[in-house]
């Protein structure tokens, strides 16, 4: 009966059974239990700091020091965009730039060291430039004029390569950033109302018809400006699209706009081609759930402008593809310089025949007009191929960058766009101008790479090419003296 029982129910223990010998194991396994799940938490709250410390710890380090060098980065780049000496010339005024330049430069090389402990970072941009100052060396001694070579290669050239190399170790933080956008987009209006202005009073110096640049420095003819101008209309509408209020909108639309009827004002061809590259990659980027739209109202607002632009501008644009139609003649000579210094690039493959001076094997002594020829022609293919890695890198990263911020309201977003953009616009624009040597594209480069260490500090981890690899930062203990924590490659 005992056994029927005890079969049909669950076994009953005895109070023998429950004694503390038998009681031990169940009381061992429960601790156990309870002392990994300690554990475990303890582990998860322990990478979370970990990873919060990290994340603090690069920002903290990109945070750190250069305000004395970023006050010089700022006032030389006020002195090369207003070019006093122009206006008021004397020793003083002619020289302020490099005297501006030269005690940035000092004061950056001190602080560097005193920060980092090495005279730059180090991401794959900075390599870039060093390698593509390397080509310019070595194009010297191989120079059809190897005077002419080393005077453009020591004016604006080598500057450009050291303020490039200051910018992305100094501006490293987002208000510092903002301020240098600010102060171009400042002066890209300011550009714009002067063009403006010269039109309203039939002041059209060039051909006849043609708004002229300013002065003789970066802005020293209309295509140049055109193009310093096709480059800061992305960031008057990054400023548009992240601001809050309306009279901030206002402000930001009415630069923006004022940029664009200045580009028209110009007849650039290559500022047209710039602008409109622009303008269709911004539109598919912000509105890619209206893209269709856009895309319609896009084509009657181009439609329009043709129709209603000054004077002869729509013939001016048909030129590109009908060089009769250009009453001076100058795209059937633009179309020849292309061939000639295409050729000159392929005869002379390693070193080029020297930095400024495809002139000497030129047509009428004219420059190449076009960026990439230029490289290619004056310090060889492999320059040409550094060159565009130049460009295209910072462009692909800022890619991955508005990836992982879409949706988010992140003022980044807009700014990723509007310097991927504003390279896109360079690099459209720049194959109608010999501007491989000048300011434009080192200032943009070194704000896009700046924009990705500030994300990247933000964020703790490294933006990579390839989007199927995720890039963890280490313990911060393991940080490298360049401002970024050494890293391990995650499948």
């Amino acid at each position: 009966m005992w056994r029927s029982r005890k079969s049909d129910y669950e076994p009953v223990r005895r109070p023998r059974d429950a004694g503390p010998a038998n009681l031990l194991p169940v009381l061992r396994d429960s601790y156990t239990l309870k002392k990994v799940s300690d554990s475990n938490r303890k582990t998860e709250e322990s990478v979370g700091d970990v990873e919060t410390r990290k994340s603090e710890a690069v920002k903290g380090i990109l945070k750190r020091g250069h305000g004395f060098t970023y006050v010089g980065l700022f006032l030389f780049t006020v002195v090369l965009y207003a070019r006093p000496a122009e206006f008021y010339p004397s020793p003083l005024t002619s020289s302020l730039a490099l005297i501006v330049g030269v005690m940035t430069l000092a004061i950056f090389i001190a602080s560097q060291l005193t920060v980092e402990g090495v005279l730059t970072a180090r991401p794959r941009e900075i390599n870039l430039v060093l390698l593509l100052g390397l080509a310019g060396l070595l194009s010297i001694p191989f120079a059809l004029s190897p005077s002419e070579a080393w005077h453009t290669f020591g004016d604006t050239f080598i500057r450009c390569l050291v303020i490039f190399i200051v910018i992305v170790n100094v501006v490293r933080t987002e208000s510092r950033l903002r301020a240098m956008l600010f102060l171009t987009l400042i002066v890209a209006t300011w550009l714009s109302l002067g063009a403006m202005n010269d039109y309203r009073l039939n002041l059209t110096t060039v051909e006849g018809y043609r708004i002229g640049g300013r002065g003789s420095g970066i802005f020293g003819n209309s295509n140049d400006m055109a193009l310093f101008l096709v480059t800061s209309v992305p960031i008057a509408l990054a400023f548009f699209f992240g601001a809050r209020g309306a009279a901030k909108k206002v402000f930001f639309g009415a630069c923006a706009l004022l940029m664009m009827a200045a580009i028209v004002l110009t007849y650039s061809r290559g500022g047209f081609v710039g602008l409109l590259a622009v303008l269709a990659f911004m539109a598919w980027k912000i509105g890619r759930r209206q893209r269709l739209t856009i895309t319609v109202c896009g084509l009657i607002l181009l439609i329009g402008l043709l129709l209603f632009a000054p004077g002869n501008y729509a013939l001016r644009l048909a030129s590109i593809f009908m060089p009769s139609l250009d009453a001076v003649g100058s795209s059937d000579m633009r179309r020849e310089i292309l061939y000639r210094s295409i050729w000159t690039a392929l005869s002379h493959p390693l070193f080029g025949i020297g930095m400024g001076n495809f002139h000497n094997v030129s047509i009428r002594e004219l420059v190449s007009h076009n960026a990439y020829t230029q490289v290619a022609a004056e310090m060889g293919l492999a320059a040409l191929v550094v060159y565009t890695m130049f460009i295209v890198t910072p462009l692909r990263r800022l890619g991955q960058v508005v990836r992982e911020t879409t949706g988010r309201g992140n003022p980044t977003y807009y700014l990723a766009i509007a310097l991927q953009a504003s390279l896109l616009g360079y690099m459209f624009s720049s194959f109608f101008a010999s501007v491989a040597y000048l300011w434009y594209v080192y200032y943009l480069v070194g704000y896009a790479v700046c924009l990705r260490r500030i994300y990247e500090a933000e964020t703790g981890r490294e933006i990579v090419l390839d989007s199927k690899k995720t890039r963890r930062t280490s313990p911060p203990e393991r940080a490298t003296a360049h401002g970024f924590p050494e890293v391990e490659t995650v499948g």
